[in-house]
């Protein structure tokens, strides 16, 4: 048996020197130390041996393993270093190739307009606020003095999930959770997606984006609407851009008034963007209906507003020159990408 031990030990120890991988390795140690190993078999045999042999064979055994377990510990390093330098030359940098270049997304030109308006309003006191998507039909229409009859309740003319819930039709359903939930002075912005059926065309969809102002204080008149809107036109089209009010009739709104600008194309003088008009109609606005800030929990015998809403698509493409609204959602970077 001590013949045996000896042959085992040189004939392990030859093969693991030759071993080349880990899964080589442990082949080599399975067969050698498992628990059907050859040298576990040979111990297995330990009980046909005499009381004097079993303790110098049983020492011996031990010394074989402890050897074969270090020329494996020793090979499974050297391998592991061999390995590691294939890696390192499998996955090597060349550092003096040119980089991937990484192509950074920009804003969508809509959101861009939407910015820049809403930066103007908050240097000038505005508070942003937001609203569901999904409305009230109250909120969308009885809470702004919108009759049962009015056209723009009409099946054809809005998305209703049920009776009593819709897709906003506007963003004014936010100006009343305002009214309702803050103490005036009031001074807010409302943007956002809104939606109508309207047939997709060059100035129409059936989703775009609206950007709604409210102002609520004492001694509020036409005259601060004005004034605002001014100011507004000419941060927004350039210095000297004017406004004309031409008389209008929204429900939630007494006077009414629909808004138009100078055109900042030919200022004012006629040309093609504005048809040779030199206005361009640009958003609705009015003095808030004494009705809704009522409805409210407003005194509207104290207390007055104004309110405004613009379409933000329109105004897109009227800033950047573009002809048909449907360029903005068709997701064609070679047309985005230009602004």
């Amino acid at each position: 048996m001590r013949d045996k031990l000896e042959e085992i030990l040189k004939i392990a120890v030859d093969e693991i020197v030759k071993t080349n991988s880990a899964d080589e390795l442990e082949q080599s140690r399975v067969k050698y130390l498992g628990k059907k190993g050859e040298l576990t078999a040979i111990l297995r045999g330990m009980g046909a041996l005499t009381a004097e042999e079993r303790p110098v064979i049983g020492q011996l055994a031990n010394s074989v393993r402890e050897e074969i377990e270090a020329k494996i510990a020793e090979r499974r390093e050297y391998i592991g270093k061999i390995e590691q330098e294939r890696a390192f030359e499998r996955d090597k940098i060349d550092v003096t190739l040119p980089s991937k270049r990484h192509k950074l997304g920009k804003l969508h030109p809509i959101t861009q307009t939407i910015y820049e308006a809403r930066q103007i309003f908050l240097d000038m006191g505005f508070t942003v606020v937001e609203g569901p998507e999904i409305e009230l039909a109250y909120n969308n229409f009885d809470a702004l003095n919108a009759p049962k009859d009015h056209p723009s309740r009409d099946m054809t003319d809005t998305f209703y999930i049920n009776p009593e819930l819709l897709l906003r039709t506007q963003t004014s359903p936010v100006q009343i959770r305002a009214m309702r939930g803050k103490q005036s002075p009031i001074r807010i912005i409302s943007p956002g997606r809104v939606y109508r059926c309207d047939g997709v065309d060059a100035t129409h969809s059936p989703m775009f984006h609206q950007l709604e102002g409210l102002v609520v204080d004492k001694n509020i008149t036409m005259g601060d609407l004005k004034g605002t809107l001014d100011m507004v036109a000419q941060k927004m089209f350039g210095a000297g851009t004017k406004t004309r009010f031409r008389p209008h009739n929204f429900p939630f709104t007494e006077p009414s008034a629909e808004v138009d600008v100078s055109c900042f194309a030919c200022g004012g003088s006629g040309c093609r963007l504005c048809k040779g008009e030199g206005w361009i109609e640009i958003l609705g606005a009015g003095m808030v209906h004494p009705n809704v800030l009522d409805g409210c929990g407003i005194d509207s015998s104290v207390y007055s507003g104004f309110a405004f809403g613009v379409g933000m698509d329109r105004v897109t493409i009227l800033k950047n020159s573009i002809d048909d609204m449907r360029l903005l959602f068709e997701n064609d970077l070679r047309f985005l990408s230009q602004f």
